[in-house]
């Protein structure tokens, strides 16, 4: 495969990608993730109660749902505000969804007890792929914020059956691609953005063709790439929930006892 990315990079080649773990001092876990010039900060803070629907249906166990905002300055103009509007826009609302099913998907709400986490994302700089870069750090600040509650003896289980992310592909100047930074974004004929389990099984494929169509070859093409960035993104990920204060190694052996010692 040839280099025709605007960076240089390889088509099967993701942005160069970091986790820098307790950014936000006040949440139970949190991440600044990094994917090139995309930076998300990532929280995860705990409410010990659950939403009313819950209550009213004797629903049992927890909850998790998710927010997700982009700040004024992450983008070449300025963006306002939500609230300046009176409501949230309707990318921001999708893509806040999509957060909270990709982490349901994992978690294991029955163990969470009386209890809602609150996943925060807030884009600090955007570069194309704030969406799976908010999944991909969101899980790990999930993660962080689940092992100090078993460490505290607030959780009997861990509740994160196997970790999850996310990452775009798409098709650019006719090859296909693995995540898209902004130009590409901008110019690419189809753009994908798929959620995988460890397990390698989809939470959610999320493609179109930008005026364009693709073919099944192109489809199988983008999946894969998506495929080998996930699994590159795991590793990054394991690697990040043990640096937080290292209780984060009893996460990872829980993680590895529900997944057969992967």
């Amino acid at each position: 495969m040839s280099a025709t990315r605007p960076d240089g990079r390889q088509p099967d080649q993701l942005r160069p990608i970091s986790f820098v773990p307790d950014v936000a001092p006040h949440a139970l876990g949190s991440v600044l993730v990094s994917f090139g010039d995309t930076r998300v900060i990532c929280s995860a803070s705990v409410e010990d109660d659950v939403p009313r629907w819950m209550r009213h249906q004797k629903v049992a166990g927890g909850w998790l749902t998710a927010e997700y905002s982009m700040l004024p300055y992450s983008t070449l103009s300025r963006k306002p505000r939500d609230i300046s509007r009176g409501r949230l826009d309707g990318r921001s609302s999708e893509i806040q969804r999509l957060i909270g099913r990709s982490l349901r998907a994992v978690t294991d709400l029955g163990k969470l007890g009386q209890r809602t986490i609150w996943i925060d994302c807030d884009v600090l700089q955007a570069d194309g792929g704030t969406r799976t870069a908010s999944i991909t750090g969101g899980c790990v600040a999930l993660a962080i914020a689940l092992n100090r509650l078993m460490g505290e003896g607030k959780l009997k289980d861990f509740p994160l059956r196997q970790l999850v992310s996310a990452v775009s592909s798409g098709v650019f100047a006719d090859t296909p691609v693995l995540d898209l930074n902004y130009p590409e974004d901008k110019d690419a004929t189809v753009d994908f953005n798929v959620v995988m389990t460890e397990g390698e099984e989809f939470v959610e494929v999320q493609g179109s063709g930008e005026e364009a169509v693709f073919s099944g070859a192109q489809m199988s093409a983008m999946l894969e790439l998506a495929g080998k960035g996930c699994r590159e993104l795991f590793t990054l990920q394991k690697q990040a929930i043990l640096e937080a204060d290292r209780p984060g190694g009893d996460a990872l052996a829980s993680l590895a006892g529900a997944f057969g010692g992967r």
